[in-house]
């Protein structure tokens, strides 16, 4: 049996012993919150916020900056927030309704503003202030060499950067986003977690053109997550290429677990995602045709 197949038949035997719970190998840093009041955003702020490139999860608006005591950094770009006002009303700046009313008297009365709301990240306050957040907790460990040969010998590969805390693969830009090394765990999930999203790029239309990749796929449609079967395999089996397979077999059939589940259990469909992840995986070694 090829390497292939005998990380195919691990997962297996995995899934059949029950369904593990799904793994995020990098720490969570919470709901994006205003630092001032730590209430949380909601609605669509937290995907506004969500989707920035920083790292800590607080926010404050200038004037909250100046009343610590500190500043807004020189050229740094704010975010905006929204929120729904009481027409004619005072209103906190930070104390914002999360959604339009849905009483068509009371809609009347609303009327959607914004402001503009900076990273912690891109404030200097002062070190007391800093002192009393709540600290992210980081992991020191090196990259491991046998991955990092596999990510620069990949032809035609996507642009990759650290920012944030989120992974994803975006096909509009082909570039895969993943959060600071030192927020993993392990370096062992550090790589695979590139590895993934390094199949993911492989369905580009113009490495290996897959429907889950070049196609619109909502979130937990059968195209979405035969997507994620077949990235995730993918990604076992270049973890198997380098040598870590046995530091993450068990998080990679958990994940797998929970798309099976999304598509009905079919476990028969776990071997039609691995002949799509084998050419991923090729693909990213270099053993598969190159497209022109």
């Amino acid at each position: 049996m090829d390497v292939y197949a005998i990380v195919t038949e691990k997962i297996i035997n995995l899934l059949e012993s029950g369904v593990v719970p799904w793994r995020r190998p990098w720490t969570s840093t919470g709901l994006p919150r205003n630092l001032v009041t730590k209430k949380a955003y909601r609605g669509i702020n937290y995907f506004l916020l969500s989707a920035s490139k920083f790292v800590s999860p607080f926010w404050l608006t200038m004037r909250q900056a100046n009343e610590l005591g500190g500043s807004i950094r020189k050229g740094e770009e704010s975010t905006i927030v929204t929120f729904w006002k009481i027409d004619g009303a005072k209103q906190d700046e930070t104390e914002e309704l999360d959604a339009e009313p849905k009483d068509e008297k009371s809609r009347r009365r609303f009327v959607l503003r914004f402001y503009r709301v900076w990273n912690l990240e891109q404030c200097s306050l002062p070190q007391a202030v800093l002192d009393k957040l709540p600290k992210i907790e980081t992991h020191q460990h090196d990259p491991i060499e046998a991955v990092e040969k596999i990510i620069a010998g990949m032809p035609n590969p996507p642009e990759i950067v650290r920012a944030g805390s989120k992974a994803y693969y975006s096909p509009l830009t082909d570039r895969i986003t993943l959060p600071p090394r030192e927020l993993f765990e392990s370096a062992a999930e550090d790589a695979a977690t590139t590895l993934h999203e390094l199949s993911h790029s492989t369905g580009h239309e113009k490495r290996l053109g897959r429907e889950g990749i070049t196609e619109v796929a909502p979130f937990g449609s059968a195209i979405y997550s035969r997507e994620e079967l077949v990235a995730e395999l993918s990604a076992a089996f270049l973890c198997a290429e380098a040598g870590i397979s046995n530091a993450v077999i068990r998080n990679h059939a958990a994940y797998v677990a929970g798309w099976l589940k999304q598509l009905r259990d079919d476990r028969r469909l776990i071997v039609h995602a691995a002949a799509q992840a084998q050419k991923s995986a090729d693909y990213v070694l270099g053993k598969f045709p190159i497209p022109d």
